[in-house]
């Protein structure tokens, strides 16, 4: 409780009564009583509005300063409260469109081989590669894999493992060996990758569509015996129409250690005899494709050829060197027993010196 009104009423007090007692003292003799008396009332009056003054001024700033210590106490609490929260459901708001953890997206270009709509006799074997790019967050290693999703299988395994991990930004050709349906028509197979948790997941900005082969299979050209001994130039003419789609001989893809030789006619690795190109190292550390028994080679280009392209396209039987063919070329070739085909060369591994390569002969020379 504070004392200090009650100190202060007591002097004014005590003031005004001795200001009286000196004006009593100092009075005439001959002044009426009840005039002083009147005096002193009027003193004490005096005395008791003063103290209802000094009473009312010292109560009121007790009040004051609860109410602005109230209003000051809260502006600062409040206004956090309201802007501290904003800017959370903000950053939510950004965070989650991220990338997720399996996504992939197209290669340039995503048919490496078998464009859609490309021509197959019936029964025919071809192998279907995808180029995609891992754009997730996760690495896609060898428990994923590029899973049948529907359609036409057209002859091929339900999933085919991936052949090594892919980490996030990389781009993976994805290789599958087919067979054509045996009926004319078009037919189309759709694929997705599938994930170690068994999940599957494609392409597009939500990741579920997939990626496809579309082929169109067309009836053999049948040749009575008759025609082909009395007709040999039709019967020629027949067999390599236009139309057709030239048959592929062997397809694959290979990885040779230096000095392996190959044949490119089967794909069999250091056989005993037929091959026709040999991996080397020469004395000055360059790795080179030697042409062995009259085969030749050259390189294409960064675009897949065709078998059109490969028969008028400049090879020979000088050797090519790796360092200055830039990865993922083609390149052309004619085998020993005259069948042209294309290799697609994609790269070597440093600290072993593979080399890998996807090849396709084709039957026709």
């Amino acid at each position: 409780m504070n004392k200090t009104p009650f100190r202060l009423a007591h002097f004014v007090l005590l003031a005004f009564l001795g200001v009286a007692g000196l004006a009593g003292c100092n009075m005439p003799a001959d002044q009426e009583t009840p005039s002083s008396e009147i005096d002193v009332t009027q003193a004490y009056q005096t005395v008791e509005a003063r103290m209802t003054e000094v009473l009312a001024l010292t109560a009121s700033p007790t009040l004051t300063p609860a109410t602005s210590t109230g209003v000051v106490s809260q502006t600062p609490s409040v206004t956090p409260a309201t802007t501290t929260p904003r800017p959370s459901p903000t950053t939510v708001l950004i965070t989650a469109p991220v990338t997720g953890c399996d996504l992939a997206a197209p290669g340039n270009p995503i048919d490496v081989t078998i464009p859609d709509d490309t021509t197959m006799l019936p029964n025919q074997s071809f192998t279907k590669v995808w180029r995609l790019q891992n754009i997730g967050r996760c690495t896609w290693t060898r428990a994923y894999s590029v899973a049948f999703f529907s359609g036409e299988r057209m002859g091929a395994p339900v999933s085919v493992p991936l052949a090594g991990d892919v980490p996030p930004g990389q781009m993976v050709d994805l290789t599958v060996d087919m067979v054509a349906p045996a009926t004319p028509g078009s037919f189309q197979g759709n694929w997705k990758l599938r994930n170690a948790g068994n999940v599957l997941f494609g392409i597009g900005p939500n990741g579920s569509a997939p990626f496809w082969v579309r082929i169109l299979v067309v009836a053999t050209v049948s040749v009575t015996p008759t025609t082909t001994a009395t007709r040999p130039v039709s019967t020629a003419t027949l067999a390599y129409t236009p139309t057709a789609t030239p048959v592929i001989q062997v397809s694959g893809t290979v990885n040779l250690n230096p000095s392996d030789s190959i044949d490119l006619d089967t794909l069999q690795i250091n056989g005993v005899s037929g091959y026709d190109l040999t991996y080397e190292i020469d004395g000055a550390g360059q790795h080179l494709l030697v042409p062995k028994n009259n085969a030749i080679i050259g390189v294409y280009g960064n675009t897949q050829p065709g078998l059109a392209n490969c028969q008028t396209a400049p090879m020979t039987s000088t050797a090519i060197i790796l360092e200055n063919t830039p990865a993922v070329s083609y390149l052309c070739y004619r085998t020993d027993q005259g069948r042209v085909g294309f290799s697609r060369f994609t790269g070597i591994v440093a600290d072993t010196g593979v080399v890998g390569m996807d090849l396709l002969t084709w039957a026709n020379p």
